[in-house]
């Protein structure tokens, strides 16, 4: 993995803890929605939800497209399926030898 790929994807991962942020990709996952049917949905004032949908977009996690006065925002499914992918090739390695003999050390699923 190259120093650009590890940087943007610690970007995406520091923009996921924020709970609200949480929120809000999970309402965009059912589909495309607009800035005031976000707010009205998850009840987030308005300057902390643009505030939280700017992170998610210059995380890449979230794109907005812009409709005359108003941003229609939708999930990056290229993106996120990235980072979900580098949570699987870490999930699927293996203990290293130090630990692997060391049951308090290793987990089991």
């Amino acid at each position: 993995m190259t120093v650009d790929a590890i940087i943007a994807h610690a970007r995406a991962f520091k923009a996921l803890g924020e709970p609200n942020r949480l929120r809000i990709l999970a309402h965009l996952q059912a589909g495309e929605s607009c800035v005031c049917e976000v707010q009205e949905a998850l009840d987030i004032p308005a300057n902390l939800l643009s505030h939280h949908l700017k992170v998610l977009r210059e995380a890449g996690l979230v794109i907005g497209t812009r409709r005359g006065r108003w941003i229609d925002y939708r999930v990056d499914p290229i993106n996120l399926t990235l980072l979900a992918a580098v949570l699987a090739e870490a999930a699927e390695r293996p203990a290293t030898a130090c630990c692997a003999s060391d049951p308090e050390l290793t987990h089991s699923a």
